[in-house]
């Protein structure tokens, strides 16, 4: 089957096109652009009313109106403000205890099962609380994210530190290594993809949180941009909303690439890719 499937890409597409750099980039965006083309087609045909969902080119004047008054870049600038210190207050602390239960069994045992049985409870399950807690300010906001960004980092820290292969630490050890050291030159790059992997996956929790958090009586952010829309029916602005997020999820999930790239430059799986 396989090689029926290439000997039918061979023919409908040269070998030479295939493999071009250009050919692999515009590749993954075929599909979204004909969506949108068959969206835009179906708006101005009739098929799809717009008060259910308006035409591409209507989203897109609308981000030009609101960003030509400055709402647009103030709404994305807040929400971006709030993401950002949730990632680092709940990353920092993931990372931390990852860490920690990773490297030393006693910690493992005193705090993993307690940080386990948090992980169970639903995030948003503690909406109701965290607003008798903090009210309806930004704290409770970055209480949210921070606890929705925490546990894949930890996670993917303590898999990370605990894959390490023992052979590399034993032989660290015989060099003279010391624990320190151990840990910056051996422990901590071999667990380094693990980690990254749990910022990719937090990244993507961290929006999801975000997008219900500032639905919660919140005076401005994306989310309040779509929720005030949707009480004046304002669909093309609640669309633009969600197309932000999106854009914003890919841009973070982007720069995690590129980090990752960079700082597993040495590996040879990530070489090969």
């Amino acid at each position: 089957m396989t090689i029926t499937l290439n000997k039918i890409n061979s023919n409908i597409f040269p070998k030479a096109l295939l493999q071009s750099q250009l050919f692999q980039k515009i590749v993954p965006w075929i599909v979204p652009f004909t969506v949108v083309i068959l969206w835009e087609i179906a708006s101005r045909t009739g098929l799809l009313s717009t008060r259910i969902l308006p035409a591409p080119s209507s989203v897109v004047l609308t981000a030009f109106k609101l960003a030509s008054t400055g709402e647009l870049f103030k709404h994305i600038g807040i929400s971006a403000g709030r993401a950002i210190s949730g990632f680092i207050v709940g990353g920092s602390i993931g990372f931390t205890l990852g860490l920690l239960n990773g490297f030393f069994p006693v910690a493992e045992k005193l705090l993993d099962s307690s940080l386990q049985m948090l992980r169970t409870i639903p995030n948003l399950a503690l909406i109701p609380l965290v607003i008798l807690w903090f009210g309806i300010g930004d704290q409770a906001r970055l209480f949210l994210v921070s606890m929705g960004v925490f546990f894949p980092i930890y996670l993917n820290t303590f898999h990370g530190i605990r894959s390490v292969d023992p052979g590399l630490i034993e032989m660290g050890r015989v060099y003279g290594l010391k624990t320190r050291e151990l840990l910056w030159q051996i422990i901590f790059p071999g667990a380094l993809s693990s980690i990254l992997v749990g910022v990719r996956f937090s990244l993507g929790i961290m929006w999801l949180t975000l997008i219900v958090a500032e639905t919660i009586a919140a005076d401005s952010g994306i989310g309040y941009m779509a929720m005030n829309a949707r009480e004046f029916m304002q669909t093309d602005v609640v669309v633009l909303s969600i197309f932000i997020y999106a854009l914003l999820g890919k841009l973070a999930d982007a720069i995690a690439r590129t980090l990752e790239a960079k700082c597993l430059a040495w590996h040879p799986n990530y070489q090969s890719a």
